[in-house]
Formats: C-alpha cells, structure tokens, sequence
C-alpha cells in the first residue's frame, strides 16, 4: 500500500477527537448521498460540519436527523450556522432553541453576532446557557455586513473573555468568500497587522479556527502556523486538497518539510 511505503512529508497527523488541526467544512446544502461520499473518502479528516446560514431550517426533520446521524458516526461534529442563532435571539426563542438542539441530536453550537449587536454581558449569557445544556460552544468573531471596520483590539478582548466564559473555540469571520472580512482584504489576502494584533489577545493559536475558504488563505495560514494550524469554511470538494496541504503532499506545504534533497540511490 502507498501509505507504507510513503511517510507524509509533514508528518502524519493525530487522530479524532482532535484539538488542534481542526478543519471545518461548510455545508450549504448537501443531500445525504454526497455526505456519505465525503464521509467516505475523507471522514478521518472532516471535524466539524456547518449547516450554513440558517439552512437548518430548510430540511424535513427526518432528513436532518439523518444527516446528524451520519455525522456522530464518523466523529465529525455537525451544528447549525451561527446565523440561526441570531434569528432565534432576535425572535426571543434562544432558550426554547437550545433545547431543540439537544432533542435533535446536535452538540455543537455557534454564537455570533455578524449582524445582530450583543453586549458582552448578553454574550456571556448565551454561552453559558447554551454550556450549562451540554453544548459545545464556538463563538465568532466579526460583523457579516461588508465593509464594516474590524476592531482588532475589542474583538480580541470579546475572544479571550468567551474562552474565560466557556467557549471552546473562537471563529474568525470571513464568511463564504473569504473577502473583505476579519483579517481578509477584498482579494482575500491576508492582512498582516491585523493578525498579528489579534494574536496578542490568544496565546494560544489552537483556540482559534480561521474562516479560510480560498486556496491562497489555506496556504499562508499553514505557512505562518504550521498544520495544525484549525482551519473553517472549507468547500465540501476541498477536503481532501487542504489535508493534503497540511500534510505536505502539495507543492504549496512540500517546501515546508525540512529536508528537501531528493533521496536518490546510485
């Protein structure tokens, strides 16, 4: 077999449940036979799955629970997007909502606040609330609307104090382009001292999960990281190509393997 005989470059990476080197994909309608495919070929590497947007809402219930199912089953984390959550705070339905999850079957929750305005009290709230049901919580950070100024220091503070609260990873916003978000400009490429000022806040890079939809975003957060960097928004047909980046087995992440002298016998 190929996997005796060649070692990944990057070395070969630890098993599920996973803290670090966390990818996760987005979900914006795949019927259950292309999530068998997927959980099929590439499972092993898959650890979250977002339902996104509020598409939640949008399955039969039997679908959905199917699909939930088909997740725990390959250990991949699968919860609705963040901006269901919203809706739910918006309509008064957040407690009610919560329960809900548990009684589908999820065990994942996003809190964001991209489009709504939560105070960092109400925040602290919802975490602990969504906790205190079992919940795994992510919370992100970042407004949706395009445009909208990321203050560095004040998300990072709301960072370091949802982790304090409960959270167990922090998602940086660049939503499905990946454009003009976060730490994004509007071709996508990285903007250095936003990162580097939100990295003050987090002394530990494997609480955050970067919103990495393009190729070029995958490839430079690996380069500043290293594979275990936790990377999100992944498109389903991606999966397989960011594992391959972070084990190595590209051309973009090959470079990275310390020895790069061609082993040849005479």
């Amino acid at each position: 077999m190929l996997t005796h005989l060649i070692n990944h470059p990057l070395g070969k990476r630890p098993a599920k449940p996973r803290q670090k080197g966390i990818t996760m994909v987005l979900d914006t309608g795949l019927g259950l036979r292309e999530l068998q495919d997927l959980l099929e070929i590439a499972g092993e590497y898959l650890d979250y799955l977002k339902l996104g947007f509020g598409t939640s809402l949008l399955y039969q219930p039997q679908l959905l629970q199917t699909k939930i199912k088909f997740c725990q089953a390959h250990q991949v984390e699968i919860y609705p997007g963040g901006t269901l959550t919203e809706i739910a705070l918006l309509q008064g339905q957040y407690e009610a909502y919560l329960k809900l999850l548990v009684h589908l079957g999820f065990n994942t929750i996003e809190i964001s606040d991209g489009l709504i305005n939560l105070t960092p009290a109400q925040r602290e709230k919802c975490i602990k609330q969504a906790s205190k049901q079992g919940l795994t919580v992510l919370t992100e950070l970042g407004k949706k609307m395009p445009g909208t100024k990321f203050a560095t220091r004040k998300l990072g503070k709301q960072g370091s104090q949802d982790l304090n609260n409960g959270a167990q990873k922090i998602i940086i916003e660049a939503r499905e382009s990946g454009k003009n978000s976060a730490i994004y400009n509007q071709q996508g490429e990285i903007k250095p001292s936003r990162l580097k000022n939100l990295l003050k806040h987090f002394p530990h890079p494997h609480e955050i999960i970067w919103e990495a939809p393009l190729k070029k975003q995958q490839i430079a957060l690996i380069h500043a990281f290293g594979p275990e960097v936790n990377l999100g928004n992944i498109h389903p047909q991606n999966l397989l190509a960011v594992e391959a980046l972070r084990s190595g087995l590209r051309a973009d992440t090959l470079i990275l393997a310390a020895n790069f002298t061609p082993q040849i016998k005479e």
